[in-house]
Parts: structure tokens; sequence; C-alpha cells
């Protein structure tokens, strides 16, 4: 069987990974691919991102099944192409995108059908959105959620500790022509929701659906703060570790029947049916109430990096039961083995970081295959058949262990034998667990 990969990150490089190990897959195409997926015997990257050409690809080289896995392609209707000519593949429609694609759309769905979530107001203009905060933090205080709603690579969401930083905030995603965090506004207008704080541990709870069936996968937490003790700006994830010890079998219980379950049957009700990965972000409180921050409608990265060194299942039979059919399968029969031990993966991003990191350093100190760690590319390309940095995460050292403490350990030991100039990373991922 022949499989692509659609993206260029992490958590492509990743799925690819795992997908080759299958065998039954013959060949695994990544398209476009990182430096990585290219250093990669196993993998083929295809310069290729255009839909329909994508679709040509597959048709003539008889590719079995395509799995999307970043955002942006997703939002813009690959699914829907795709379908359109017959061929196999796994995410969800534009339409069901927008739980990812606009903040506001998913905010209003979860109101809509009884989700537990924030309380939120929705604005395009910017002097009632600054009246709103001024009203709200008179009321309750800092802090105070800013979000973009559209696309923004995880970086659309600021939590203003001051009313001052809300209005900067508001001002980045709402000003004329000052579109700082690079969001892709939805219908070329830009809007934010504005949430009330909630206090408690986040965490990533990951599920595959098949337009009926849902299959939750091991559960995650990341660090989306930039430096140690979860300060400074958010990020993209500056590291995960699977399984996470909040989700406890009750919060887990809870998730499933107050969010997961209700969230696909309440786009059935809306004419949506639901196809693909589902990422709940939550925030469980000190009860063990979980609460939906948000929803993405991809796998999260870093998190599926730990999660999929897991996963001792089959991958690629795990993917054609979820498409079986183009609006149902049979996830119903499957049954998920995981590796019992902790995994835990550690960002490694370029110097200037999220805001302006820096291209073209070399990468040195890459190792060969290990037994008990894994080094992702993410944004890495290949200069002179040599590694480069090419993006703002760079890596996701990624390493399994006993305990989350060993497996911190062990990814920390990896990454120490790593270089290039100015790399960031955090020395704390998964410190909440240790805690606990």
């Amino acid at each position: 069987m022949k499989v692509l990969v659609i993206g260029n990150g992490g958590r492509e490089h990743a799925l690819a990974w795992k997908l080759a190990q299958s065998p039954k897959v013959k060949t695994v195409y990544v398209a476009p691919g990182n430096g990585g997926t290219a250093a990669d015997p196993q993998l083929h990257n295809i310069a290729l991102t255009d839909f329909n050409a994508l679709a040509d690809f597959v048709q003539a080289e008889k590719v079995t099944l395509t799995v999307v896995g970043p955002e942006a392609p997703l939002a813009a209707g690959i699914v829907d192409v795709f379908r359109a000519r017959g061929l196999r593949v796994f995410g969800p429609t534009r339409a069901a995108a927008q739980l990812e694609s606009s903040k506001a759309f998913a905010k209003a769905f979860m109101q809509r059908h009884s989700i537990p979530t924030a309380s939120f107001a929705t604005f395009t203009d910017v002097a009632l959105a600054h009246a709103h905060v001024n009203a709200e933090v008179g009321q309750s205080g800092a802090p105070i959620v800013i979000k973009a709603d559209g696309l923004a690579a995880g970086k659309g969401v600021v939590v203003a500790t001051t009313p001052a930083q809300a209005i900067e905030a508001i001002d980045w995603m709402l000003g004329e022509g000052d579109n700082k965090l690079g969001v892709q506004h939805n219908d070329g207008q830009a809007r934010v929701v504005i949430e009330q704080f909630l206090e408690g541990e986040e965490a990533s709870f990951i599920v595959m659906c098949d337009g009926k069936n849902v299959v939750p996968l091991a559960t995650s937490q990341d660090h989306k703060r930039l430096l140690d003790g979860d300060e400074g700006p958010n990020t993209g994830g500056m590291g995960a570790y699977s399984p996470a010890p909040v989700v406890t079998p009750n919060v887990h219980a809870k998730v499933m029947h107050e969010i997961i379950l209700p969230t696909i049957a309440g786009m059935a009700k809306d004419g949506i049916t639901y196809t693909g990965f589902l990422y709940a972000g939550l925030m469980i409180d000190g009860q063990g109430q979980p609460r939906t921050i948000e929803f993405n409608c991809r796998l999260g990265d870093p998190e599926t990096q730990p999660i999929l060194m897991r996963l001792k299942s089959d991958l690629f039979d795990l993917l054609m039961h979820a498409t079986a059919g183009a609006n149902e399968g049979t996830l119903d029969q499957v049954e998920l083995q995981w590796d019992r031990r902790v995994a835990l993966g550690v960002v490694m991003a370029a110097s200037g970081y999220p805001m302006n990191p820096r291209k073209g350093d070399a990468i040195t100190g890459l190792p060969g295959e290990l037994p008990d760690a894994c080094v992702f590319h993410a944004g890495t390309a290949a200069r002179d058949d040599a590694p480069v940095t090419a993006g703002g995460r760079v890596l996701c050292v990624t390493a399994l262990g006993d305990s989350v403490k060993l497996a911190q350990q062990r990814a920390y030991e990896v990454l120490r034998g790593i270089h290039f100039d100015g790399a960031l990373y955090r020395r704390d991922i998964g410190y909440r667990a240790i805690k606990r």
C-alpha cells in the first residue's frame, strides 16, 4: 500500500514515521515534508501543495490513503476536494474544520450545545472590544483571554494579566493593517473572542472519529509558554508528554460524556458529519471538572510525537477503519494498544521564536536510530545535504521512560548532543506531572 501524509511539521514527520512501520505499507509520501522526512530512506518528499495537483498525484500513483496533518489545508477544504474525486482521505471537511478555523464559530457552537467552556463575547469593533475589557476587568479583575478568530499557528491567544496587555492584544488582532500575529482572518474580517480566564491545569484530549464512532487516543499535556515555569508568551507548544496524570479515569469519563460525544452529536445535529482527529484543549479545575478552552481539528503538535511513540497498534490499520466509508467507518471494531511507558518530547526552537525565528543555522549532532528515543523534525531543510533550521519550532526530541522523570532525563540527554546557534528550549518539560 502507498500512503500520503500532507504537511511539513513535526506532527507530519511523526505520522509518516509511524505509518512506515506498518507491514502493509510499501511507500510513504510526505507533501511537502521537511529536512527530516527528506533524510529518512523510508519516506519520500514530494514538492506539491496545490490540492488538485495532490489529488492528481494520488490517482496517478494509486495511493491508498491520504492523511492531512495541518489545520490550514483542512480549513481550506482539501478533504472536500479529495472526496469529490472519490479518494480515501482522513480529516474533517471544510465545514467541520470551522471548529478550529473560527474561534467565534466554536464558542457559539459550544454555547448552543451546552458544552462546558468559558463565558465569552465576540467583537469586530476595536472600541467596543476595549470597552468590554475595561468593564470585565473592572468586575472580575485580570487576567482575561484574547483570541484571534482565525488560524494563527498556535500563537493567536494572549492571556493578558493587565488591561493594557489586553488592549494591546486587541489592537494587534483588530488594528488596521497591523496583524502582528499573522492571523488568517475569516471572511476577510478580523474578529476577536474575549473570554473569561479559567483556573486549573491544561491537558490535551484527542480522539479519532469516523463520522459515527469515536476512539480516544492516549492523553497528553503540552507546554504552551516559551519559558520555564510556564512563563513568557504563548507558542505553538514547547514540549509535551503522554499520558497526562491530571486526566484521571473520572476526568476521562467526564470529557467523553460532557465534551467529546456532545460535540460529535452537535455537529451532526447541525448537519455537519465530523470525521478526522478532534482535539479538545481542556482546563481541568481543582475539583476535576473539565472545560473546553479550544477545539483543534487535527492532531496536536507536539503532542503527536509522544502519543505516536506510545502507540503499539498499526496506525495504517486504524486509519483504514476510520475511512471505511466517506461518512461512517468501522472504528467500533478496533481496540488500541499502548506502551505502558511514558513518552516525553522537548521542542528545540529557533533563535527569535515565536515572533521572529531565524532561519539557516546549521544543525549538528543529530543521533542515528535509537531504541528509546526519536528526534522528529519540524522547521528543518537541507542545505548541501546537511540539515539547517527553516522554521520556528525546529526539532522535537522525544523519549520513552518508565516514569515521567526517566523519560524527561532521557529526552534531555539526547537533546544535549544536538546543536544549532541560538537554540531555545525549556528545561522543565513534564514538571507538572513530576510534582504531582
